[in-house]
């Protein structure tokens, strides 16, 4: 496809590209015959073209190039298909905007920084495949039109036409597919697999997304974290040239107390610190009457203004965030300090504080107050942003580690009963089964998350495998004998039949992509990925059906008239 074409009358060079770059041709009044040279007059951008010619030395040459040293004399030229003019310009610095590009995505994927994703993804895919089949793992399909169940995310339903008011699913997971694959004696098993989740769309998520799904028997977790560590410096390594050594490993409740979050980002510091004992009882209600009080260190920040404090107070208190106010606490370099609570506190208190921040002379401490958990998300994302700002967040360094002993169940207000935090099939640890009817809050699950860079990549269980312990949790759950039954009965009696231990992990495959791309946005990543709103603007969809599709599928019609 000619990308470029630039006439001096006498002579057209003409930049042809396909896949593997640009080669840049030429076209000469003298050299090349007459009805070739006056057929390169008329050729546009975007044109398909085959030409055949003589490989010559270039005049000036272009480093920056790969053919930069060469161009092609024509003298042979066929226009295979003209090109009406694109709506944006095919180049790596384009001026099409994002919903313009994913309107044309069939062009966008012409230009060189899209290309290339698609590549690495598609390098990415290879070596797990490679890796997991040189470790003994099957690749096996599981189906697609499966049936519908309540927990989780909403799914998307497909109607059959067959059996009239009946309706598939289209699946959320593998789960109880790669369960039924380990009854059935197959030890291991992966699958890069579609997945689909019908809920409301937060930034940079797809309705449709890609899984590496994997289960194996007979393991307990460590088998499986040893497994998947194997795997992940694996793809560092040979992805991005990386060798990574150290998979730390922290519980929930330690991840949740020292970063609020369950997916915390450790290629920096700022780790929370609890001021409670330090900061309540001196006469200042903000932190008297709250449940918490804590703080994180930013490193060499003292010298930060009042203008820029404010405006972090400002960023806080968006709607998104939702904090009331911040304190502040400058620890400047003369050893004195200075902050915005000086008329509560002694200068010796606010050492005291710095010394429990480990906060060296030039630091900044910011604290927050409030209920608990809120109070620590908020906090959370204030880490985060602050490193951002500082650039501590550098997309070309590494830092996976898991998140072990999550809650087995979280009280759901709402409805007034548990939920599975991860899912229903999900063991618990088994020195907690005895508190499963006494206290099952309290119970840990069997579970773990592998987090890099501040996302969760990948996430599994050891799962249930006795079916009176399977009954029991979906009794906990909410579910009667007759709906775990019409839901789950297949499970439950393939537990009948000698069902092995077993348990397994799934990888998001677009955002370890994006991640191991130095990119946090999967829609770079995916070659026609939908909007935020969840269409896709190429194809115009979802879209209406007609009545007689309706009338098909015994569905009535809701659109107006």
């Amino acid at each position: 496809m000619g990308s470029k074409n630039r006439n001096k009358g006498f002579i057209v060079w003409i930049d042809l590209r396909d896949r593997y770059g640009i080669t840049q041709l030429v076209f000469d009044e003298k050299r090349t015959p007459k009805n070739v040279f006056e057929a390169a007059q008329g050729l546009g951008r975007e044109f398909v073209i085959q030409v055949k010619g003589k490989v010559i030395e270039r005049e000036s040459k272009n480093p920056n190039m790969a053919t930069g040293a060469i161009e092609v004399l024509v003298n042979e030229l066929n226009v295979l298909n003209p090109s009406i003019t694109p709506p944006f310009t095919i180049e790596d610095d384009t001026d099409g905007g994002e919903e313009l590009r994913m309107q044309y995505r069939y062009l966008d994927l012409r230009r060189n920084p899209v290309k290339d994703n698609l590549l690495f993804r598609h390098k990415v895919n290879m070596e797990v495949r490679n890796y997991l089949s040189q470790s003994g793992f099957i690749d096996i399909e599981t189906p697609y039109l499966i049936k519908s169940t309540p927990e989780g995310a909403r799914d998307f339903v497909v109607p059959s036409r067959m059996n009239e008011g009946k309706f598939y699913a289209l699946p959320q997971s593998p789960q109880t597919f790669k369960q039924l694959l380990m009854i059935g004696g197959l030890d291991k098993y992966f699958q890069i697999v579609k997945c689909f989740r019908d809920e409301d769309l937060r930034a940079d998520r797809q309705p449709e997304f890609t899984q590496i799904d994997c289960e194996m028997t007979f393991v307990e977790q460590e088998d499986i974290l040893i497994q998947f560590e194997g795997l992940t410096r694996h793809l560092l390594k040979e992805i991005k040239g990386v060798e990574v050594d150290d998979f730390p490993r922290i519980s929930y409740d330690q991840a949740m107390k020292i970063y609020g979050t369950d997916k915390p980002d450790i290629r920096f510091g700022m780790c929370f610190k609890e001021l409670n004992a330090l900061a309540q009882g001196k006469g200042f209600g903000v932190f008297d009457n709250q449940e918490l009080v804590v703080g994180i260190t930013v490193p060499r920040s003292a010298e930060m203004s009042r203008k820029e404090i404010d405006a972090l107070i400002d960023w806080m208190k968006r709607p998104q965030i939702g904090s009331k106010g911040l304190v502040y606490v400058k620890c400047n370099k003369d050893g004195s300090f200075k902050s915005s609570v000086d008329k509560f506190f002694s200068s010796k208190d606010l050492e005291s504080w710095a010394k429990h921040c480990e906060a060296q002379a030039g630091d900044l401490i910011l604290i927050l107050s409030g209920e608990k958990k809120t109070t620590r998300i908020q906090l959370s994302a204030l880490r985060i942003e602050l490193a951002t700002r500082l650039g501590l967040r550098n997309p070309f360094e590494f830092a996976p580690l898991w998140i072990t002993d999550f809650p087995l169940l979280e009280w759901d207000d709402e409805s007034k009963r548990y939920q599975a935090m991860h899912h229903p099939f999900t063991a618990p640890k088994p020195e907690h089964i005895e508190f499963l009817k006494s206290d099952p809050g309290s119970v840990k699950a069997n579970a773990y998350d592998l987090v890099m860079n501040g996302n969760e990549i990948g996430g599994g269980s050891i799962r249930i495998h006795d079916q009176k312990l399977q009954a029991q949790l979906f009794d906990l759950l909410g579910f009667t004998t007759e709906e775990a039954k019409a839901q789950f009965g297949f499970l439950m009696n393939a537990f009948q039949y000698g069902a092995p231990p077993h348990g397994g992990i799934a990888f998001g495959l677009d955002r370890l992509v994006a991640i191991l791309g130095g990119e946090e946005t999967i829609r770079d990543f995916i070659a026609f990925p939908k909007n935020n709103s969840g269409r896709d603007v190429m194809i115009d969809t979802p879209s209406s059906l007609s009545q007689n599709q309706l009338d098909e599928l015994y569905l009535k019609s809701t659109s107006k008239k």
